[in-house]
């Protein structure tokens, strides 16, 4: 029970005592016992009576008698006849005390209960009011329809609180300009966008730029998930919507931002028996509200998604999302720039280079890069510094990009050696092929997803295609794991498991997706885009004959194997190196790229004198 309900429970005891109170004040003179006129007349024959008051009823002739005795013992009796009572007593030679007649006492008679009625119904008012501030069964009952969107008027995030990602600023800042200023737009013919869709991964800032929308615009923001439409009863949600867009007219102009959209708008009529009536309902009502008969002038629907291919193509059309901003992972630049935002309340030692780390995290997405430093800091802290060294963050990378390392966990010398051969079959690729590399760590300490080591690269340079030949490449540094256990042992083991995966769904993209295969042609045989559903992929039927998949599987297996063939080469061509390399881990568990370069390098200079 709440801290509200406690208080009314003990107001309601408190006035329930007064009035007990004051019942109890009207009849205090009442006497428990029982007294009865022979009694009375027997006391008064052996003249034990000293008092008697008689005090008539309102109901005349009766009245009731109050006889004091000798011993100072009070007792009272009820008479039927107060007159025949006061002739009785003056005969024993006792001058009674007559009261007048009372008068009726108002406030008991009618405005005590008044006042009671009064008390009940303010308290359970005042509970049911209770009840729905708290979130109660009965307050959501009530409330059920009713839109959960949170109103804002700013916040603390403003536009140039976000780094790293100047253009999608710059569309939104023409929307925060058009709030301000619309006269500027409306004088050339221009209309305010209708909707704004931020779609991108995870974690590149795409609900940041929503809260910096809303700390700029300085107009009302309705900020809502998508997943607060749906409920388990069919009409909910459309209620909700129309209670949002009802709410928003009242506050126009204002900005309505709907988080994780694709909870809600996904593709209709895609589920199995018809889909789901509530979700397809609240859509239906979503995209009349958006663009419908009704106007809905000043006001903005922005919302966010990392699944746009999954939403219905209604409501992605212009008129209803009419601004589409694809928010993607940050360059070089843009990485520095957040590095930069997030280490403000970090105390950094003088060794730690952000633009070096900017380099080496290629991929990294906002919320990566705050999670890396933050790790950093935690690491720090463990070690009872008050200051973030580099070492710190490149043991963060390590964490947040392969897993925590288990260095307690025991492994036998002959796991140790295998492992130790694998990651340098990997490692001697990496630095050997020129698209890959280089390397930045190679380990045996078994990590937190389950690997007995690993060997991790270092990109250099961001890049928004790959080539067929870095393709080829990355097949052949999966592959290099397996060669080298082959090479040595004379046997392969369970480990390159994940190896062989990511070589073959690599290979089968080159041909059915790419079409980097000559036998196969430029045709794109890959259809599992759009296989978000369980009931498409049911109903699914191949477009392509048996036979061209046959084909399919030759030229994945070709590639395979003719990478395979080629990186089995390279490491046969440098096994001293493969040697050397797995000789210093099993010494040192970890090597890092300036170790591993420099070992190659004299090894590979010895191979070449030597020959």
């Amino acid at each position: 029970m709440g801290k509200s309900s406690k208080g009314i429970n003990l107001t309601f005891i408190i006035i329930m005592i007064l009035v007990l109170v004051t019942v109890y004040a009207s009849t205090i003179r009442e006497n428990s016992g029982s007294y009865t006129r022979g009694q009375f007349i027997a006391e008064m024959e052996e003249g034990l009576v000293v008092d008697v008051e008689i005090r008539p009823n309102v109901q005349v002739p009766t009245g009731k008698l109050y006889v004091t005795l000798k011993d100072n013992q009070q007792k009272s009796l009820n008479v039927s006849d107060v007159v025949e009572i006061q002739e009785l007593v003056k005969s024993y030679n006792i001058d009674p005390v007559v009261k007048d007649v009372p008068q009726e006492n108002w406030f008991l008679t009618e405005l005590l209960p008044l006042l009671l009625l009064l008390v009940v119904m303010v308290f359970m008012f005042s509970m049911m009011n209770a009840q729905n501030a708290g979130n109660g069964s009965g307050g959501k009952m009530m409330n059920f329809g009713r839109s959960r969107a949170r109103l804002t008027t700013g916040g603390e995030v403003k536009l140039k609180d976000v780094a790293g990602l100047r253009e999608e600023k710059e569309d939104l800042e023409e929307i925060v300009d058009f709030l301000k200023d619309p006269a500027k737009y409306t004088k050339v013919g221009a209309r305010i966008p209708k909707g704004v869709l931020l779609e991108g991964a995870p974690g590149t800032g795409k609900t940041l730029l929503a809260k910096a929308i809303a700390g700029e615009a300085n107009v009302p923001f309705f900020s809502i998930s998508g997943s607060d439409f749906v409920e388990m009863f069919v009409g909910v949600g459309a209620s909700r919507v129309r209670d949002l867009f009802a709410d928003a007219k009242k506050n126009a102009p204002c900005i309505v931002f709907i988080d994780e959209i694709d909870a809600v708008a996904r593709r209709r009529g895609t589920g199995m028996g018809g889909g789901h009536d509530e979700r397809e309902q609240t859509l239906n009502q979503m995209l009349v509200e958006m663009d419908g008969f009704g106007t809905n002038e000043g006001i903005i629907v922005m919302a966010a998604t990392n699944r746009v291919d999954i939403l219905d193509p209604a409501i992605l059309r212009p008129g209803r999302f009419d601004r589409k901003i694809t928010v993607a992972p940050p360059d070089v630049g843009g990485r520095e720039e957040i590095l930069n935002v997030h280490a403000k309340n970090k105390p950094l030692s003088e060794d730690v280079n952000l633009k070096q780390v900017a380099q080496t995290t290629a991929g990294f997405t906002g919320a990566d890069l705050e999670n890396l430093l933050n790790e950093s800091a935690i690491h720090a802290a463990k070690e009872n510094r008050a200051y973030i060294k580099q070492d710190d963050i490149k043991k963060a990378f390590v964490k947040v990009g392969i897993g925590t390392e288990k260095k307690s966990r025991v492994i036998s010398e002959k796991e140790k050696r295998i492992t130790a051969y694998h990651e340098a079959g990997h490692a001697i690729l990496f630095h050997v092929l020129p698209d890959v590399g280089p390397v930045y760590t190679v380990s045996i300490i078994p990590t937190g997803l389950g690997a007995a080591g690993y060997t991790m690269p270092l990109p250099e340079r961001d890049e928004i295609f790959n080539t067929k030949g870095k393709m080829l490449q990355d097949i052949m540094v999966s592959l290099g794991g397996r060669i080298a256990e082959e090479i040595i042992f004379d046997d392969v083991t369970t480990g390159a498991s994940s190896d062989i995966k990511k070589a073959t769904k690599v290979a089968r993209a080159m041909v059915t997706r790419y079409g980097f295969s000559d036998n196969i042609g430029v045709i794109n045989y890959d259809e599992d885009d759009n296989e978000v559903f369980i009931g498409r992929d049911l109903a699914h039927t191949r477009s392509h004959s048996e036979a061209v998949a046959g084909e399919i599987d030759i030229e994945v297996k070709a590639i395979v194997d003719n990478c395979y063939k080629k990186a089995k080469d390279i490491i046969l061509q440098y096994e001293k190196v493969l040697h050397a390399c797995a000789q210093l881990l099993l010494e040192k568990e970890k090597i890092g790229r300036m170790e591993f370069e420099e070992l190659f390098d004299q090894t590979a200079q010895i191979c070449e004198e030597g020959v």
